[in-house]
């Protein structure tokens, strides 16, 4: 309901998705997504939606409510409360992920350096003057001198990703 009629007031007013999302201070690609229903607006966006559209929060939720009847502001706060949950629910899932993530690029860079490391011996007892090992000890030398250029970067990266992905108590 709150999509389509995000749609539908923007197209009566005259804006389009690009001048909405200015006035808002948003890109357009998340009013497209609110119109899709691919996400909703927040409590704060909701209000400033509605002064842009110079329209009431209710109606932009779907009901008609007149703002003297304490019960009606009620069922509208009610509703705010469930879309801020849901929203939370929403970022603490992003965050997780991005902490797994984090966890796991810290531990396959800490797996390949150690993997490299006992490697590098047994690199040095093949026999070069076959093509196949010396082309294959040249691919095994770029991906090592780059690994090692860039895991230390790519380790604190991931740490700093981790620790700033942490739940937060």
């Amino acid at each position: 309901m709150l999509k389509e009629n995000i749609k539908s007031i923007r197209k009566s007013r005259g804006l389009s998705q690009e001048e909405l999302a200015i006035k808002l201070n948003v890109v357009r690609q998340t009013i497209s997504k609110w119109e899709q229903g691919l996400s909703v607006p927040d409590s704060e966006m909701l209000v400033l939606i509605s002064e842009v559209f110079d329209t009431p929060v209710s109606t932009l939720l779907g009901e008609s409510i007149s703002t003297d009847n304490p019960d009606d502001l009620k069922v509208i706060s009610e509703k705010l409360e469930i879309i801020n949950l849901q929203l939370s629910k929403r970022k603490e899932s992003i965050r997780k992920f991005w902490h797994w993530i984090f966890i796991s690029i810290c531990l396959i860079t800490i797996i390949v350096f150690i993997g490299m490391a006992t490697m590098g011996n047994s690199i040095l007892e093949w026999d070069y003057s076959k093509i196949e090992y010396a082309v294959l000890e040249v691919a095994i030398h770029s991906f090592g001198w780059i690994f090692v250029r860039t895991s230390p970067i790519i380790l604190i990266v991931s740490i700093i990703g981790i620790v700033l992905t942490r739940k937060k108590v």
